[in-house]
């Protein structure tokens, strides 16, 4: 589904790689290596060099806009651009998937200011999700939530993965977190992957 051939930035790579659909990817390693800056570029984010390819397609000859839909990243905050959570969704999230991350529909009535850091990164995922993503890029998306909504986390997300045979790259620090989700682990080095 997603095929990374010497992709490089700032401060990691060269890295090559494949990811098959249904497939959950964790990658891992020091603060400084570059796995935020990676996602980055894979969501073409950011510069660099290399090429990445979504079902033999290059990224290149996708316009941005497209493949960032198809290749979405959820950064550890997403970004918030109206007063309400619930301004922020074309349609409204469903009462069950919502239940299905821990939250009531009540939420999306609610101030951003005033939810959570929790609160925003599970909101921030069901808006990535609403897009229909092919590849989920998910840049700690559980790093604020307690042990219960993580659990809860991880279910919707390999539920989606299943569902719809889309493919993840998710970035944990947490060794167990990635003996229960990953289907392989990579360890990002600096300047390349072991």
């Amino acid at each position: 589904m997603l095929h990374v051939r010497h992709l490089s930035g700032p401060h990691f790579g060269p890295i090559d790689l494949r990811l098959a659909p249904r497939e959950l990817l964790c990658l891992y390693g020091p603060s400084g290596v570059g796995k935020s800056q990676l996602m980055r570029a894979l969501a073409d984010l950011d510069p660099h060099e290399g090429e990445v390819l979504l079902a033999d397609v290059p990224q290149q000859a996708v316009r941005p806009t497209e493949w960032r839909r198809q290749v979405a990243y959820l950064p550890a905050e997403s970004g918030w651009w109206a007063p309400r959570a619930g301004q922020h969704f074309a349609m409204p999230p469903s009462p069950e998937a919502l239940a299905a991350l821990g939250l009531t529909p009540d939420i999306l009535e609610r101030e951003v200011e005033g939810l959570s850091t929790g609160e925003r990164q599970r909101l921030g995922l069901l808006r990535m999700l609403e897009q229909r993503p092919r590849v989920l890029l998910l840049d700690e998306p559980s790093a604020n939530l307690d042990p219960e909504s993580t659990l809860l986390m991880e279910a919707c997300i390999r539920r989606y993965l299943d569902e719809t045979q889309a493919a993840a790259i998710w970035v944990s620090h947490d060794p167990a977190q990635r003996g229960r989700i990953a289907d392989r682990s990579i360890e990002l080095k600096a300047r390349g992957v072991a």
